[in-house]
């Protein structure tokens, strides 16, 4: 018989594993992960990352009369920060309700749900597909494990829906903005620093660049769901001594973009406005993700969320993105719901964590969901 996990246990476990990105110890988190859905007869798939870590498959076979239903998630967690904490950040301690630690809510707790979910639905006498969980290495550095998974063949050709547990405070939301960084190269000639006539300073070329960039979305008009689009330069630099005019400088800008929105001409436009004086590289491009609201599954699974929580659902939408760009088109653009117990607010925050009560919640509703759509009887 299969053991029922304790998910608020399991949640600790994982938070007590450092799964800083890059490359640490994704496998730990993995294997921990791992031993409940083989004991209880998921088949699973392992892939490597170079540099970022292990990914993890797991299948629950079916009776394949319709697609499968995927859960997703990633293992890996940002550093954590140079603000002192409060808690040991790699402790999973619980005060006043909140678990805390990194990854707390982006997105361990998540984790713990699906596999926990997973687990309550083995004991399904008939399961009218197959259910799939895709736990990826390297999200926060641009989704590289989901990318590697979609070109690995290890995932199914198609699926027939799809939930990522990413923190929305257990809060349905249709989709996401998609991504584009940038990276500006700037070149000048050098000189003596107490000669600035005789050289052309990089550095400059690159502040202004940056001063124009500070409202180039404004034109662009905002989507319904998504929003308006962003453009954020985030980092700049160049020169190597003081006492020298810069002969080279740079700055990384990250765009947020809605549907509608091409990136190739995106960047043209950008190449345009920056001029001859930039060299731009392409460093990441991730589409949006948007289902629709009338969507007869996504329908259905809010019908459910709203039944479990007594209250109706308004599903929502942010800005950031997640493995959802990589997996929705490797897996054959299936309806994705965003759902997961950790806060948005606190991914990546100094003392992160977690609502107890959020993380129980976030599996009963995985459960449902799932079941849903395992019935037999569901359309």
């Amino acid at each position: 018989m299969v053991k029922n996990i304790d998910v608020v246990e399991m949640t600790q476990r994982l938070v007590r594993v450092q799964s800083v990105n890059p490359g640490q110890n994704t496998g730990l988190v993995a294997q921990i992960l791992a031993e409940p859905l083989e004991s209880a007869g998921f088949r699973l798939s392992w892939k490597e990352t170079p540099g970022k870590g292990v990914n993890l498959t797991a299948v629950l076979q079916g009776e394949a009369a319709r697609l499968p239903i995927c859960f997703t998630g990633h293992m890996d967690t940002v550093p954590l920060g140079e603000r002192p904490w409060s808690v040991d950040p790699f402790g999973g301690e619980i005060r006043d309700g909140k678990l805390y630690g990194r990854g707390a809510s982006d997105m361990k707790s998540g984790l713990a749900a699906m596999i926990a979910a997973g687990i309550d639905l083995c004991s399904a006498p008939r399961r009218a597909a197959d259910l799939i969980m895709i736990f990826t290495a390297g999200e926060e550095t641009g989704c590289e494990g989901a990318r590697d998974l979609a070109k690995s063949g290890v995932l199914p050709a198609g699926a027939g829906a799809m939930v990522v547990g990413e923190p929305t405070d257990c809060r349905p939301l249709l989709g996401h903005k998609g991504g584009l960084w940038l990276r500006a190269d700037f070149f000048g000639r050098s000189a003596h620093g107490s000669m600035p006539e005789a050289g052309d300073n990089a550095v400059y070329k690159a502040a202004r660049a940056a001063l124009a960039l500070e409202n180039f979305m404004a034109t662009y008009p905002p989507h319904p769901q998504l929003g308006n689009p962003t453009l954020n330069v985030g980092t700049i630099g160049g020169g190597g001594k003081i006492n020298m005019v810069p002969d080279a400088a740079f700055l990384e800008m990250d765009m947020r973009t809605v549907p509608g929105l091409d990136h190739d001409s995106l960047e043209r436009s950008v190449q345009e406005g920056l001029g001859d004086q930039a060299r731009l590289t392409r460093l990441l491009d991730v589409p949006s993700v948007l289902t629709p609201r009338e969507d007869p599954w996504f329908a259905s699974a809010l019908d459910l969320l709203e039944r479990l929580r007594g209250t109706p659902q308004t599903p929502g939408a942010v800005s950031y993105f997640t493995d959802a760009s990589i997996l929705y088109t490797a897996l054959g653009k299936p309806p994705t719901l965003i759902y997961g117990p950790g806060a948005a607010g606190q991914a990546h925050q100094t003392d992160e964590y977690c609502d107890v009560a959020a993380i129980n919640e976030a599996r009963e509703a995985y459960v449902a969901i799932a079941r849903h759509w395992l019935s037999a009887e569901s359309r």
